[in-house]
């Protein structure tokens, strides 16, 4: 149980902040960047928080490696569906067309920033080691 609260209030918490952003994105920094530059500065941004994120909730806690990366991948897969929600609700779009733009050179940017984001409860609890 632990775990899945965990893995819902990672996904809720950068979800909320990521759709800010990508607001922010889509109306002040594609015109002045274009798609992919803007898709990558908030990626950028999206990332260290993220990280920033799955520290605050993993620290501290007995989590291994399994739970870790179980957090992320449920967090990833909450990720997929509000993303498709979104997508249908918003755009109209249905299951095979929003798939589509996942593969478009944007898309998979942006897919590879969110595989980064399921990542990041394994990384974020990784310590240096000189």
């Amino acid at each position: 149980m632990r775990v899945l609260r965990t893995a819902i209030a990672y996904f809720a918490i950068i979800f909320a902040f990521a759709f800010v952003l990508g607001a922010l994105r889509v109306t002040l920094v594609v015109p002045l960047l274009g798609a992919m530059n803007a898709t990558i500065v908030e990626i950028a941004i999206v990332l260290t928080a993220s990280w920033l994120m799955a520290r605050r909730l993993i620290a501290g806690r007995d989590f291994g490696l399994r739970q870790r990366a179980t957090i992320g991948a449920i967090a990833f897969a909450l990720l997929m569906i509000a993303e498709f929600v979104l997508a249908m609700t918003l755009r109209g779009q249905n299951l095979h067309q929003w798939a589509a733009t996942l593969m478009t050179p944007v898309g998979l940017i942006g897919l590879a920033g969110q595989s980064g984001f399921a990542a990041m409860p394994i990384v974020a609890d990784l310590e240096p080691r000189y």
